[in-house]
């Protein structure tokens, strides 16, 4: 079943007259309204206005947009798709290349990635890449289009994958896609790693994380939840249980504090634990779900990535005033534009060249303020972003009753502590050959934020390609060098 929507745009254009389309925008609920619900921001093009935004792709011979995205999606075959009214065609050329397109089309960053190297955007605007891999992957699952894998005989080879987030979701597909019996140890209650737990429903609904892992399933992919491994059982044993090969997937979930007075204060959270209780648990839809909630009046977040974004308008949508420090300059923030853009509309208030030095409290040792420091910017650091420097005398006090900190994770060390024949970096990384993803313990493999620390999920699905295409050449016999 395709489109019955007439493809009246797809008449014949010259590059010239492709040129002069506007990027179309995306419609989103108005930051009034938004500001008290859950739901998803942006809701996406309607099939007409897809089909417009995919005309204006002028088909490169040599497309940049492929080169810069980290799974090598043939990005101008699917948008070709898309503005010949194919849609179900689109969606099925990029499962051949992802196996969370619904995801990628909405968390990635496609400006630093394949729209930063599409050759309108040297005079214009790029095409929507990130918009229309969004609108095809929603396109099929509202019309229920399960693709049909290609049938292949078994191997009789399994492998274990730990952690199913971005980076364990992919390999499990494409190892499972070849034939080979996968199975999946998350050690939360549900499937999708920090697409569950980390971006909250309003930027990614969780049944569209839901539908993907149900897709494995469908696969023949088997899932075991509330499954420790590094506790439950470690990683030699699970050699010792007949798996051929073992992928590490565990993601990069410590998060990192700021070491400053009254950080152990009632009312101060990580990012991590405030948005699982949010995202995962569903503390915000007390006492349906029986997560106790957490209710702040006066919330600062500190940070100025996306998790920061998350996090203060989480605390936002649950009635607080929220308030963002961060201290560097708006121009040295590593959230998205488009992130940063969402929480001015919504009314965050934004406190920059500003660093936390103390959280108050009161006697019952529950958070009062954060004492802060304004910052001015000096010389680059080893980031390439300017150094912030103290101003002294500038002190100052915000009022809180809740604190989030939001400045970054580390990998999670669970299983290279109970597998210390897995070497890890001076930053607790583990340690692998960037061409196999080969660890130093023969037949396992690793991938994503555990690797590389944290980072994007289109990274970690990029690097989890690669490992599985040499797992597969290991449990075949095949050399795996790429």
């Amino acid at each position: 079943m395709q489109s019955k929507t007439k493809p009246i745009l797809e008449k014949k254009r010259t590059g010239k007259q492709r040129i002069k389309i506007p990027r179309q925008p995306m419609p989103e609920q108005d930051p009034r309204r938004r500001r008290a619900n859950f739901e998803e921001v942006p809701k996406g093009y309607s099939e007409e206005v897809a089909i417009l935004e995919a005309s204006r792709c002028i088909q490169c011979k040599k497309p940049g947009c492929v080169e810069g995205c980290p799974v090598n999606i043939q990005i101008p075959e699917f948008i070709r798709e898309i503005a010949a009214g194919k849609f179900l065609d689109a969606q099925n050329t990029l499962k051949k290349y992802t196996a969370l397109p619904a995801v990628c089309g909405r968390v990635c960053p496609q400006e630093i990635q394949c729209e930063s190297r599409c050759i309108l955007g040297k005079k214009g605007e790029p095409v929507a890449i990130g918009r229309l891999e969004r609108f095809a992957a929603d396109y099929a699952r509202k019309h229920n289009n399960i693709q049909k894998q290609p049938s292949c005989s078994h191997t009789g080879k399994r492998i274990a994958v730990v952690g199913a987030g971005p980076a364990g979701i992919t390999v499990a597909g494409e190892l499972s896609n070849r034939g080979h019996e996968v199975v999946m140890y998350e050690a939360l209650h549900l499937a999708g790693g920090v697409l569950m737990y980390g971006i909250p429903q309003f930027r990614l609904p969780k049944e569209i994380v839901q539908y993907e892992i149900n897709m494995l399933k469908n696969q023949g992919v088997s899932i075991h939840t509330d499954y420790v491994i590094g506790k439950s059982e470690t990683v030699d044993q699970l050699m010792k249980q007949g798996f051929d090969a073992v992928f590490i997937g565990t993601g990069a979930g410590l998060p990192s504090f700021l070491g400053i007075e009254g950080e152990n204060a009632i009312g101060v959270f990580s990012a991590n634990e405030f948005l699982t209780r949010a995202n995962l648990m569903r503390a915000v839809e007390f006492p349906r779900f029986a997560t106790s909630p957490v209710i702040p009046h006066r919330a600062v977040t500190v940070g100025g990535g996306n998790v920061a974004m998350d996090a203060a308008r989480t605390a936002l949508r649950l009635g607080a005033d929220s308030t963002i420090i961060y201290r560097r300059s708006r121009e040295e923030m590593p959230a998205r534009d488009e992130e940063i853009h969402h929480a001015s509309e919504e009314g965050i208030v934004f406190h920059l060249l500003t660093n936390p030095i103390r959280i108050v409290t009161n006697e019952r040792h529950q958070v009062t303020g954060v004492e802060c420091l304004r910052m001015e910017l000096g010389e680059p650091d080893t980031s390439g972003r300017r150094r912030p420097v103290p101003v002294q005398g500038s002190e100052f006090t915000i009022p809180a009753d809740t604190v989030i900190i939001a400045i970054g994770n580390k990998p999670n060390p669970l299983i290279p502590q109970t597998t210390p024949d897995i070497q890890t970096s001076k930053w607790g990384t583990i340690l692998t050959d960037e061409t196999t993803m080969l660890t130093s313990k023969p037949g396992v493999f690793a991938a994503g934020d555990i690797v590389s620390g944290a980072a994007t999920v289109i990274s970690a699905m990029g690097q989890a390609k690669i490992a599985a295409n040499a797992i597969h050449k290991f449990l075949i016999g095949e050399t795996m060098g790429m």
